[in-house]
């Protein structure tokens, strides 16, 4: 294997990919695998129950303990802190260490603490500082303590003012998301009320099976993510305002659903997320095939891999 070590740093693991450069007072213990192309800064501490990946960044003062999994492009930030176990105490030793595994392409900031047994998923963004007490979805980004969700990383907001400048343009905007549109309604307001209205199969490109409501969700939470194989949605907020994100493996952007005459069109392969749930929000979703959870895709990394077979 062909890697560096500087003289004052100490590594007793064989597992070292090519390219891999460990600096002065790092530590590594023998049962450590590290992949190829990293670079372990000055000061850090990997035990032996440790995968690293390649091309991953551990900057200074970082410890990886037992159970802690890195995966490929990984950016490890000074001073990150990771633990393996819930309970500590003095030589009590759990049976098994809790593990923590950081996907490919995730940012930690620096001093950002992380809870063992959690999943940072791919491409997600930990704010510095941040306190990280559960699993972060994909692209997600993360700040505070506890760490919440602020926004997901790559994709511009799509703002209602955009689509209705004067309040009332109506119509179908497409995205740069494959298939996904904004279409805003008839709006129509008078003493007696208001009154917003859509045709299916005319502006509405499907006819509904299945249709749920959303509401009561603390702000906090993310709802969705997921993708379809063949069925298609069309949400509406219709009662305050949600943040959607649409995907297609490709291409990402967010939306403000905050007006009863708008609703945004997923098509099937289409993953998709909402969060940013004011307090009195109310999503009406409507669905054209019956429940199938065959027909659910649950997890972001399987979504692409299905998205590469498609256009392989």
């Amino acid at each position: 294997m062909n890697f560096y070590v500087h003289e004052k740093a100490l590594c007793e693991s064989t597992t070292i990919g090519d390219g891999t450069r460990i600096w002065a007072f790092a530590h590594v213990l023998p049962g450590a695998r590290l992949g190829a192309g990293c670079n372990i800064c000055d000061g850090v501490f990997i035990e032996n129950d440790v995968v690293v990946g390649d091309s991953v960044t551990v900057k200074c003062g970082v410890q990886l303990w037992d159970g802690v999994t890195l995966e490929d492009n990984v950016f490890v930030g000074p001073n990150a802190t990771f633990t393996n176990d819930l309970r500590p105490r003095s030589k009590v030793y759990p049976e098994a260490f809790l593990r923590t595994v950081v996907e490919t392409g995730a940012s930690i900031g620096a001093n950002a603490t992380i809870l063992p047994g959690i999943r940072i998923g791919r491409n997600a963004m930990i704010g510095a500082g941040a306190v990280v007490t559960r699993s972060v979805p994909p692209n997600a980004i993360v700040v505070g303590n506890p760490a919440k969700i602020v926004g997901y990383a790559n994709t511009g907001t799509v703002a209602t003012e955009k689509l209705q400048p004067q309040g009332t343009k109506t119509g179908i905007h497409p995205s740069s998301v494959r298939g996904v549109q904004m279409h805003t309604f008839n709006a129509i307001a008078d003493m007696r009320g208001s009154l917003s209205v859509g045709e299916f199969e005319k502006e509405i490109p499907f006819a509904p099976k299945r249709y749920f409501l959303v509401y009561d969700v603390p702000t906090a939470e993310t709802r969705g993510e997921h993708a379809h194989f063949e069925c298609h949605q069309f949400l509406i907020a219709v009662k305050g305002s949600v943040h959607v994100v649409a995907d297609d493996g490709k291409q990402r952007e967010q939306f403000v659903l905050d007006k009863p005459n708008l609703g945004l069109y997923l098509p099937p392969m289409t993953w998709g997320i909402q969060y940013k749930y004011s307090e009195d929000a109310v999503l009406l979703v409507f669905a054209s095939h019956f429940y199938d959870s065959a027909d659910y895709i649950r997890e972001y990394g399987a979504f692409i891999d299905q998205v590469r077979n498609n256009h392989a």
